[in-house]
Order: structure tokens, then sequence, then C-alpha cells
């Protein structure tokens, strides 16, 4: 023996850790233990080549990043950005947007926008019910009208 000791991990911390979804872990699992898993194309390739670019990073990772980096040498600043695949000036704007303020990230901005469409659509929904209540409450009064004109004959207050 090597001496490893038995290492007990569940199946949903590791599709978090890898990124995969538990059930494609699961699946892998089976196909395992059936001999059926095909490793040419190893699915943990395609895992690791799937890195986000740093535009679809959210602010907390912007976060992680900037204070990993801070009291770091220019050097040393550049290496640890060369190993996450970005450049430093990325964490020299991460920092000053989040100085300002100013920063919405695209989750962020996505989120308003589909909020402000729902709403609108909401408002449109409410205003063409509205009509449609009106214009049905009209045609009903019309046909009335009608049916009063038919059994009364017409009268000199008629709409005629």
């Amino acid at each position: 023996m090597l001496g490893l000791e038995k290492m007990e991990i569940t199946l949903s911390e590791m599709s978090e850790t890898l990124g995969v979804s538990r059930s494609a872990l699961q699946r892998w699992i089976i196909q395992s233990k059936n001999q059926q898993l095909d490793t040419s194309h190893s699915p943990m390739q395609t895992v690791e080549n799937k890195e986000k670019r740093p535009q679809d990073w959210n602010g907390e990772e912007h976060l992680k990043l900037i204070i990993a980096s801070d009291g770091l040498s220019e050097e040393d600043t550049s290496e640890h950005c060369r190993t996450r695949g970005i450049f430093p000036h990325h964490i020299k704007e991460w920092k000053q947007q989040i100085i300002a303020g100013t920063r919405l990230s695209g989750e962020t901005k996505k989120q308003v926008s589909i909020k402000k469409l729902r709403h609108e659509i909401k408002e449109l929904n409410k205003d063409l019910n509205r009509k449609n209540k009106a214009l049905a409450e009209t045609a009903a009064l019309l046909v009335l009208q009608k049916k009063v004109n038919a059994i009364w004959g017409n009268g000199g207050d008629s709409l005629q």
C-alpha cells in the first residue's frame, strides 16, 4: 500500500468541483462499471477546455482575483494573471470599477432588462384586457338595442 487514505466525497461535491452535472457523473460511473465508457473523447478534457472568458466572470470572481493579486509584485501579478488566462490590465479595470461602484455585471444587466420587459408585458396585458372588456360591453349594448328595437319597434329615442 502507498499509505493513501480512503477519500470520501459525495457525488454532489464532485460535480460542483468539476463543473459537471450530477446526472452526467452518474451516467459515467454506470458506463464505467459496465465497461461502456468511451475514453477517446474524455469528458474531463471538455470540462477543462471550457474555461470562461474574463468578460463572462461574475463580480465575485473578479473580487477574488483582485484580492489574490493585491500586494503582489508586478512580476508575480503577471504570473498570477497568466495562470488564470487574463492580463494585468483586467485586474486594474475591475478594481477601478469596484472602487467607483459603477459596475453592473452582465448578468445583473440582463436581469434588470428582463424585469423591465416583464413589467411592460404585464401592463400591456392589463390594457388589452380592459379594452377587450369595453369592446364586449359595447357589442352587448348594440345587440340589446337591436333586440329592443325589434320588440318595441323604432321609438323616438332610437340611435338610428
